[in-house]
């Protein structure tokens, strides 16, 4: 009988320490994996939806860009570990942060704003092809060297410079073998793809990865932060607009290509949000988009053009491609029809700089130049030239 009772209170404390370690594997426990340190917390992101941040213990850090793309940082004096991404690709954090072959430039500025310029050894485009003050003085003074383009990049130097990351646009999608030859000499190449994402503050979010990268989260938090607060000040602005009963101006915004084209922002695009963020109406927002492909752009025939743009209250004209236009008879000597325009009629002709593309981190302030267009008030742009 003595035995029995022993056996079922043996029987019951089994079960019993069974379910309080069932208890404390709970939701309140971190996330571990059972081959290495385990998931601590998440980066949190408001807008971006291209990348995702994890951290863990001993100050791994799990990248994700795009869904599939998997990226460990190593932190300095750990040993490496895939923790349980098998494909991923390994990048030692203080090797990154010393050297940094940037060829995603649109990436450039956002390192700029975050002091990060000195990470940066390399890029992939020449000083002169820079607006930014501060990079052109650091490519001139051998700061930062120019590597080559990102689809003819100069090895030698990347080793010389013992270039520790590599950060590649979607571009490199082209140039496939680049990739693997510098994956070959050990550089570890980092695909972005702030280019794909549909929200102007999701692009601008992307300043967090950077941070992340640099170890300055903080900072590109406060910074983004206070771009979001600038924004809820337009949108206070457009209320009251609205409340007012002013209707939103069609606003269109293209280029003439080389070869007869028009080639006009696509409806959904991060620029057309931003004109409608900033009050306006996209013009060509009906306009139909076969086989569509990830290009934020496409090429329309002159009479689509025209039919869907002719009565539209503003007109942009993209100078990034081809240097843009002067004036109004600069326009006018591309196509003369053009004189029909009621945004030329009405001298509302206005042409994007080279730097409103560059400097990324003024997403907001663009959105602001096209507020000060929409709103018709005689206020300075930055990022926008009238043509008279």
């Amino acid at each position: 009988m003595m035995m029995k009772i022993r056996k079922t209170t043996g029987l019951f404390v089994a079960i019993s320490m069974l379910i309080m370690l069932t208890a404390c594997s709970g939701p309140s426990m971190v996330k571990r994996n059972s081959a290495g340190p385990a998931k601590l917390s998440s980066l949190q992101l408001s807008y971006a939806k291209q990348f995702a941040v994890d951290y863990y213990e001993q100050g791994y850090v799990h990248i994700r860009i795009g869904g599939n793309a998997d990226y460990i940082l190593i932190p300095e004096g750990q040993k490496e570990q895939d923790l349980g991404f098998k494909k991923a690709t390994l990048i030692h954090q203080e090797k990154a942060r010393s050297s940094i072959y940037l060829a995603a430039s649109s990436g450039m500025d956002l390192f700029d704003r975050l002091d990060g310029l000195s990470s940066i050894t390399s890029c992939s485009m020449p000083a002169k092809e820079y607006v930014d003050q501060n990079v052109q003085k650091a490519i001139t003074s051998g700061d930062i060297v120019y590597a080559g383009k990102y689809s003819a990049p100069d090895y030698e130097k990347l080793l010389g410079l013992h270039t520790g990351l590599a950060i590649e646009s979607m571009m490199i999608t082209h140039a496939p073998k680049i990739k693997e030859e510098l994956t070959r000499l050990h550089i570890p190449v980092l695909v972005e793809m702030s280019s794909y994402e549909t929200s102007p503050l999701g692009r601008l979010e992307w300043i967090k990865l950077y941070g992340v990268l640099l170890g300055k989260e903080k900072k590109a938090e406060a910074f983004f932060d206070g771009e979001v607060k600038k924004l809820k000040q337009l949108t206070k602005k457009l209320k009251e607009r609205k409340e007012q009963g002013k209707k939103s101006p069609r606003v269109a915004i293209f280029y003439l290509s080389s070869n007869g084209y028009v080639n006009v922002r696509k409806p959904g695009d991060y620029m057309t949000k931003m004109i409608e963020m900033a009050g306006g109406e996209y013009a060509l927002k009906d306009i139909t988009l076969p086989n569509d492909n990830a290009l934020s752009t496409i090429n329309i025939n002159w009479e689509v053009f025209y039919q869907m743009a002719w009565d539209a209250d503003i007109l942009i004209y993209n100078g990034t491609i081809d240097g843009g236009i002067t004036s109004t008879e600069h326009l006018l000597s591309k196509n003369p029809l053009f004189k029909k325009f009621y945004g030329v009629k009405h001298h509302n002709l206005w042409c994007t700089n080279l730097n409103m593309y560059q400097e990324s981190s003024k997403m907001v302030d663009v959105t602001l130049d096209f507020y000060t267009l929409i709103e018709g008030k005689h206020r300075r742009t930055k990022f926008l030239q009238h043509m008279k």
